[in-house]
């Protein structure tokens, strides 16, 4: 058993979503709302979030109108991004904390920040609840809990034109490699204090969350992506 897990949680305090979605996609045009399944991308995350009881109120920061107004029908609210915080080098940490510098947002006085990326809306059934349960039975301990995945592959780097192993120890069996773990992306749920006062979404205590799920492999950058995470989510049945 989880060593945090306590029998009561007490003043969980507010917990906002916040969704990040700009436009200007280059590799897969229009790609935050393109159709996936039947609803526009960004759609699946919205309601992921709606369906967790934890979460007070959600918000979709973006610079694009037509993004924007796809966010308003399935019932989140809007957050304009400046340019600055729109363009290829800026980063998801410094626009969630625009998001929660503005008024609407910062007059809730959320303690915590749940961030879902619309390229990510696969998310296995009840995912949201459970890693919010989780971050709240350990939030005195920790700056941030995020979702995982195990590594199942032989991971090394090229240095001069030499491959070095990274993972695991040349000849090793798949089954005798200490395990390691990857950030899927499907989850991240951080404290206000941490993303307003060092502008990132981790801190120095980060709560894993093993997810042990095919869709933790998805994330939409291009035309091949959505076509595979289109089939993975009409193969398992997931509900959107």
């Amino acid at each position: 058993m989880d060593s945090c897990i306590k029998d009561v949680m007490i003043n969980p305090g507010k917990i906002i979503c916040i969704i990040p979605a700009r436009g200007k996609s280059k590799r897969l045009p229009g790609k935050n709302i393109i159709d996936f399944l039947g609803k526009p991308l960004l759609a699946h995350s919205i309601l992921a979030a709606k369906q967790c009881v934890y979460i007070d109120d959600i918000f979709v920061t973006t610079d694009d109108d037509d993004i924007a107004e796809v966010a308003i029908f399935y019932g989140a609210k809007i957050v304009k991004r400046p340019e600055e915080l729109s363009s290829d080098f800026a980063t998801t940490a410094a626009a969630i904390r625009h998001a929660l510098n503005n008024e609407q947002v910062s007059s809730l006085n959320p303690t915590a920040v749940l961030t879902l990326q619309p390229t990510n809306p696969l998310r296995p059934e009840n995912l949201i609840g459970q890693c919010v349960e989780a971050f709240l039975n350990c939030k005195n301990d920790i700056d941030s809990l995020i979702s995982v995945s195990i590594n199942r592959h032989k991971i090394g780097k090229i240095k001069d034109n030499i491959f070095e192993p990274l993972t695991y120890k040349l000849g090793e069996r798949s089954q005798d490699m200490i395990p390691s773990y990857y950030e899927n992306g499907l989850i991240y749920i951080t404290k206000t204090a941490i993303i307003l006062n060092q502008n990132d979404l981790f801190g120095k205590k980060i709560k894993p969350f093993v997810v042990d799920s095919p869709f933790s492999d998805i994330d939409i950058d291009t035309k091949d992506d959505l076509d595979w995470a289109e089939f993975i989510g009409k193969k398992y049945n997931s509900k959107l």
